[in-house]
């Protein structure tokens, strides 16, 4: 699946030429003219990076970015801020506000190059650690007072999708173990539950991992989400 992109500007020919750029590239490309309804879409869809225009009517580009960062699907997104002043001043405003990356206007190919090395590794990052993949597996479940097991339904870097609660309720707090396809070793996270649904599912999310295992969890990813 392509990575998905945002652009908002102002400008139709700078999102013409950036949005016909972007597509040659291989990314899925939403251009908006219009930064309320960028606002709008940022709250609603999740995109993988967004190109902002520093300077628009309406909510110009350091608001739109605060707002992007304060958003519960792209808080975490590469932002992109698009701008032809290059003053210290206003790279200070966008660092603050949340910008990534600078990329000055007028855009050529040259410039886009040089920029997406660190942005595709940005986005490929931020995809993996936001994305959920299925994952079918035995997870055994502790806690003080009793031990059962369950079986996953899907796991991110962040906690995973478990087949009974084991009569937990959100809020509580057990110790996992589990094994991951191909990756040796198993991965034995301290985790919270965060949901209970009425199928008697839980949603629990680590909350102590050590860098190893965030590693292995990390390597079983990455071997799935290529681009």
């Amino acid at each position: 699946m392509a990575l998905r992109l945002m652009i908002v500007d102002d400008e139709p020919d700078v999102l013409k030429v950036l949005k016909s750029l972007l597509e040659s590239l291989g990314y899925e490309v939403l251009a908006l003219a219009d930064s309320r309804e960028a606002a709008q879409r940022a709250e609603r869809q999740k995109f993988n990076g967004i190109f902002v225009d520093a300077h628009m009517p309406y909510v110009d580009g350091f608001e739109l970015t605060r707002r992007i960062r304060n958003s519960t699907s792209n808080g975490s997104v590469p932002v992109v801020m698009l701008t032809g002043y290059d003053d210290v001043r206003t790279m200070r405003a966008g660092f603050k506000a949340g910008i990534t990356f600078f990329l000055g206007k007028p855009v050529d190919i040259n410039q886009l190059a040089g920029l997406f090395k660190p942005l595709r590794g940005a986005m490929l990052r931020e995809k993996r650690s936001y994305i959920r993949l299925p994952l079918r597996t035995v997870v055994t479940c502790r806690t003080e007072k009793k031990q059962f097991t369950a079986v996953s339904q899907n796991i991110s870097e962040g906690g995973m999708l478990l087949e009974n609660s084991g009569g937990l309720e959100a809020g509580q707090e057990m110790e996992l173990s589990f094994s991951l396809p191909q990756i040796p070793r198993t991965v034995s996270p301290h985790a919270r539950v965060v949901r209970k649904d009425p199928s008697d599912r839980i949603a629990v999310q680590f909350v102590e991992l050590d860098p190893e295992e965030l590693k292995r969890i990390q390597d079983f990813i990455a071997g799935l989400v290529k681009e």
